[in-house]
């Protein structure tokens, strides 16, 4: 197995006397794509805004390729090579789609949001943005305002991003929410096409279970802010601890 492309070694978080994560260690491979899960109220996403740099650590490391990233905020983790899908929200919606993913492969080239560039250089990063368009099925909404896009196509959009960005590992927190059964399955045909490139690391966050069952080299349980199991999609599933404290509730829609 590769070394670690990034790991969590007893990350902790204490808000007053609560202690919503407590002393978590893992460690993800290139390669491979985990998803967490657990009961509302286990820690996912708090542990995620760890990893990511919107909350800072009480005590523990996280680390990328083996360097310490703890103390490095959002947009230096990013350098780093860690991604994390956003909502349109903390974008550009008034621009159009194709101007949102532009901007995004040329912050991924070095040149932050320079809008003055030779004339080739701008056609470079526009024929970039047109191939992760077409990746994302979004060729025809290129032109659009990113705001007026429904919500299938605005998720899309975030991955899209997401994509132009080229981490190393990629961090999806419920990626299917608030999706239609027409919707979805184009965003987890794009999340399984960056996990068949085995040199990416995919976290994901997700509550339903044939989305699990669809894309899980591996599942994490979080439970209390604690790890609770850690293994093959089968022998996770199997655990009668997992089942008794997630799946039970897990069969009904909640996480």
């Amino acid at each position: 197995m590769p070394a670690p492309s990034l790991e969590t070694r007893d990350l902790t978080i204490r808000f007053g006397g609560h202690v919503a994560v407590n002393a978590v260690s893992c460690a993800f491979h290139p390669g491979e794509l985990t998803v967490i899960v657990g009961p509302n109220g286990a820690g996912k996403t708090t542990y995620f805004n760890l990893i990511s740099g919107q909350l800072t650590a009480t005590s523990g490391a996280v680390l990328k390729d083996g360097a310490d990233i703890t103390r490095l905020s959002p947009s230096a983790r990013a350098h780093h090579g860690l991604g994390r899908a956003f909502q349109l929200t903390n974008l550009f919606p008034q621009l159009s789609v194709l101007e949102n993913i532009r901007l995004a492969v040329q912050a991924r080239s070095g040149d932050g949001w320079r809008m003055l560039r030779p004339v080739t250089g701008f056609r470079e990063l526009t024929r970039k943005a047109e191939h992760y368009l077409e990746s994302a099925r979004l060729a025809k909404v290129a032109h659009q305002p990113a705001a007026t896009l429904p919500h299938g196509d605005q998720r899309k959009l975030e991955v899209a991003l997401l994509m132009a960005m080229e981490p190393d590992v990629y961090m999806f927190d419920e990626p299917t929410a608030g999706m239609s059964l027409d919707h979805a399955p184009d965003v987890l045909e794009l999340i399984a096409g960056i996990k068949a490139d085995r040199t990416k690391t995919v976290l994901l966050v997700e509550h339903k279970m044939d989305v699990v069952r669809a894309l899980a080299d591996r599942i994490i349980v979080l439970h209390n802010g604690e790890l609770l199991a850690d293994g093959v999609p089968s022998e996770v599933m199997a655990s009668r601890i997992v089942r008794d404290v997630y799946l039970g509730t897990a069969t009904e829609g909640a996480a």
